[in-house]
């Protein structure tokens, strides 16, 4: 599977954004945390290179308040397929906190997402936390029940590394 193509992040899948907006609402007046995991664009039968954000990853052990949420890196599985991050700011403000930049380090977009969590709020930023476009692609999803596809044993080998 080609991941990561010239194209780069094409979009996110509708679903997906539908996902974390809900999520989002679920977890006020706490912030919601996640990594976003992509798959190739021809992957979901699209004629285009580069990756759509199809998976919101989230982490065992995060910590949230509703001024900010932690998670434990040392937890996050490697070939986690990682593109970027996403998390919501319960206050509604729709831009990059000086904390949030220091995290924006991995990945190629960050998305934010603020109460009340409806379709038009949210916004994407690059890596410096400026603003940038990311659609909004109908896309079906593909069934990645490989990655459910794990036991006691396999997160206990994980932890151990």
């Amino acid at each position: 599977m080609r991941l990561f193509r010239s194209g780069g992040v094409l979009g996110i899948a509708d679903d997906t954004l539908e996902f974390a907006l809900e999520a989002s609402d679920e977890t006020h007046p706490n912030e919601y945390m996640g990594f976003l995991r992509g798959t190739d664009a021809r992957d979901l039968g699209l004629d285009r290179d580069g990756t759509v954000i199809t998976d919101v990853l989230v982490i065992p052990g995060t910590t949230s308040s509703p001024e900010s949420a932690t998670v434990r890196e040392n937890l996050i599985p490697n070939g986690s397929r990682a593109v970027g991050s996403i998390h919501s700011h319960p206050n509604g403000v729709l831009r990059p906190s000086n904390q949030d930049l220091t995290t924006f380090h991995a990945g190629s977009v960050h998305v934010i997402v603020g109460a009340p969590y409806e379709r038009d709020c949210w916004r994407a930023f690059d890596p410096d936390g400026e603003p940038t476009e990311l659609d909004v692609l109908d896309v079906d999803l593909p069934d990645d029940d490989a990655f459910f596809d794990f036991d006691q044993s396999d997160i206990d080998a994980e932890l151990r590394e």
